[in-house]
């Protein structure tokens, strides 16, 4: 993912986005395949599967700006920030969704089934794609494949504040309030709920997730007023969450706080991405994306590792305690440091 996102950023800026969508699920549909198929035949090995998920993520560096870039060319600005909520919606769904089908697919067939389900919904994601008739690039500037044009998106980032700051804001809040890697820990020796408990410990964020996208699904973008505040209290409102899932002793409450942080990362997320994708001009949106990708991504892989050595060192209740108060700590720094994040209306969008 490091090493390929900024080229797959420049390269959905730069090629037919809708020939790149087609190509990169069919790629990643053909790894799903080749799975089902070592799965099925048992010539299946960790060498084979680590290798399978470097494909898979070199494939996913240039679907995932594609996709991205292209959702303002598809509706009026106006529509966007529900176009933004409906879709993090359908994602915060198969979060909560997902994991139940891949159980019964397992118990019912095994392992490999789940493979081939894999597969199938990326053929049928590439036929949605062959229907949509709008051009995917509006090509309103010549795009050339070199260094100085993944600089220029890195420089574009860097000289607007509301987005990198968003961005740090990105990383750092999951860096710090990531605790998915010890819900086990959570499950098995504080709530003491078993495998039962510890699923609906996972989709309980999601649960407050859809929640959040519902409402925000109702609401017309240029009707939002204080975006930049909405951005911080919501972040905050993860943070203060994330502690009272660190401090709960009790199962319901504990899916209380879990489903909150939820609500609140969502509210956060939705109106980041739509400040980030409406204020990037369609020629640098490929490359925005890519850049934001490796702090969405980064931030939780690198706070997993964070949160089980702090684990392992001081337990899993106060790890997870340490992370919110850091959450609102860095939120409320940046926060008063940067004036035009807090400042942030929403009628400063101007591409």
């Amino acid at each position: 993912m490091l090493i390929f996102s900024l080229i797959g950023g420049l390269v959905a800026d730069k090629a037919d986005r809708k020939k790149l969508l087609v190509l990169s699920q069919s790629t990643l549909s053909l790894i799903a395949f080749i799975l089902f198929f070592l799965t099925t035949t048992h010539f299946i090995n960790p060498l084979i599967i680590y290798f399978m998920l470097m494909l898979n993520s070199i494939a996913a560096s240039f679907s995932l700006p594609a996709r991205q870039a292209v959702l303002p060319n598809l509706l009026p600005k106006k529509l966007f920030m529900n176009a933004v909520s409906i879709h993090t919606l359908q994602f915060q769904s198969a979060v909560l969704i997902g994991p139940a089908i891949a159980g019964f697919l397992i118990g019912g067939f095994g392992v490999a089934s789940v493979y081939l389900f894999n597969a199938i919904s990326f053929l049928v994601f590439t036929g949605s794609i062959l229907t949509i008739k709008v051009s995917l690039n509006l090509k309103t500037e010549a795009v050339e494949f070199n260094l100085n044009s993944i600089l220029d998106g890195i420089k574009f980032v860097v000289s607007t504040p509301i987005l990198y700051s968003t961005m740090i804001l990105d990383f750092l809040a999951t860096f710090f309030g990531t605790a998915n890697i010890l819900m086990p820990i959570f499950a098995k020796e504080i709530l003491r709920v078993g495998p039962e408990g510890l699923g609906l410990l996972y989709s309980a964020p999601a649960v407050g997730a859809v929640v959040a996208g519902l409402l925000l699904s109702f609401f017309h973008y240029h009707r939002l007023k204080n975006q930049g505040k909405m951005i911080i209290i919501s972040i905050i409102l993860y943070g203060a969450a994330t502690i009272g899932f660190g401090l709960s002793k009790n199962l319901p409450l504990s899916l209380f706080f879990l489903s909150l942080a939820g609500f609140g990362d969502m509210i956060s997320s939705v109106i980041r991405n739509t400040i980030r994708q409406l204020i990037t001009p369609d020629h640098l949106r490929g490359r925005m994306v890519s850049i934001m990708r490796i702090f969405f991504q980064g931030g939780p892989q690198l706070g997993e590792i964070e949160a089980g050595f702090l684990a392992k060192a001081i337990g899993g209740p106060a790890s997870v305690v340490i992370g919110g108060v850091g959450v609102i700590l860095i939120t409320s720094l940046i926060a008063w440091r940067n004036k035009s994040l807090r400042n942030y209306q929403g009628k400063e969008l101007a591409v």
